[in-house]
């Protein structure tokens, strides 16, 4: 089968080909290259023994979304990670935010809808649940007002998913929300590479014990938790790119009780800041430099998965440690600082 993969070369996309190639799917990767490499591709073939099909593409300019459908007619599932994702920059520039993440995402869509049949994933977040006293967050929980733009673009996502979904019944769409994505492939051969100033913790992490940032900035140290740093659920990204493929083959399997099903991706618990910290001091072996500084505005105390719906319908879980994503998130940055 043929599986098209957009964003395909950035940290989760390339993961997830990894995935499908090892169970056998013929993966197409689309991606503008505006936050990841073609150098990826490399390191998906030195896992996998397989270079998928790339097309460089921006999925804003609709007639090459077109065209590029015209060409691939036989498509047997879509997995669309290609978006923005920096709450950050989506504040300063809106406009970037909404064209990308949901110009694009119509677009594909427009093309999708035309087919016998379409499966498609989208990648979705947390965010989509706002900040809630909530904890731990369950899929029962109503959509909330954002906190970003990108968090709204995630929002808005879903609802035009749900919306094309109610018109349209051989479109079959599963929707996965994700906590904290961590850690690196344990071959070393791909991982987390931000370009610029990190946004996320643990490249944070990494890059401070590299000697690249003078020190990490820990946002509140009076938080009600069990050592007064915030508390999320971090993922390990493999885990995570298994989730996709076990979510498809529901699709393509037609098990899916619905067109559009959602389910959240986290480990089911969660760790604090300063927990992260220890466990990355504890494989690596090095001390790191950081300090604890004011809260930031828009930050909440807790936000961890109720991953009882993935675990019971798609049959899936997380399965590495949290000290296995900081060996793997290590060692990628060792190997690609050397």
């Amino acid at each position: 089968m043929k599986i098209l993969v957009t964003g395909g070369l950035g940290f989760i996309g390339s993961h997830t080909v990894v995935e499908l190639q090892n169970v056998g799917y013929e993966v197409i990767v689309i991606d503008d290259l505006s936050n990841s490499s073609e150098k990826v591709l490399d390191g998906i073939e030195a896992i996998t023994g397989v270079r998928p099909i790339f097309e460089k593409l921006d999925l804003r300019e609709k007639s090459k979304v077109q065209d590029f459908f015209k060409r691939y007619k036989d498509i047997d599932g879509v997995i669309h990670f290609a978006a923005s994702k920096a709450v950050g920059e989506s504040v300063e520039n809106p406009l970037l935010y909404y064209e990308n993440n949901v110009g694009a995402l119509v677009y594909v869509l427009k093309e999708m809808i035309a087919m016998d049949k379409a499966n498609f994933i989208f990648s979705s977040s947390r965010t989509v649940y706002g900040r809630l006293d909530n904890r731990p967050m369950s899929e029962d929980l109503p959509l909330m007002p954002a906190e970003s733009p990108y968090g709204n673009t995630k929002k808005i996502g879903e609802e035009i998913l749900k919306d094309v979904c109610k018109v349209n019944t051989n479109l079959s769409v599963i929707s996965l929300r994700y906590f904290n994505p961590v850690g690196a492939h344990p071959s070393a051969e791909i991982g987390e590479l931000p370009l610029g100033v990190p946004q996320n913790l643990v490249p944070y992490i990494t890059q401070t014990a590299m000697g690249l940032r003078d020190e990490l900035s820990v946002f509140g140290g009076d938080w009600p938790t069990k050592d007064g740093t915030c508390v999320r659920d971090y993922i390990n990204v493999v885990d995570l790119a298994k989730a996709h493929v076990t979510a498809l083959r529901r699709l393509l399997d037609s098990k899916n009780e619905s067109n559009f099903e959602f389910y959240n991706l986290g480990t089911g618990d969660g760790n604090t800041v300063l927990e992260v910290i220890e466990s990355f001091e504890r494989v690596s072996g090095t001390k790191l430099n950081y300090r604890i500084v004011d809260k930031r505005p828009g930050d909440d105390a807790m936000a961890y998965a109720d991953t009882r719906k993935a675990n019971e319908i798609l049959g899936w879980k997380a399965e590495s440690t949290l000290d296995d994503s900081m060996r793997s998130a290590w060692n990628w940055e060792q190997k690609i600082r050397s």
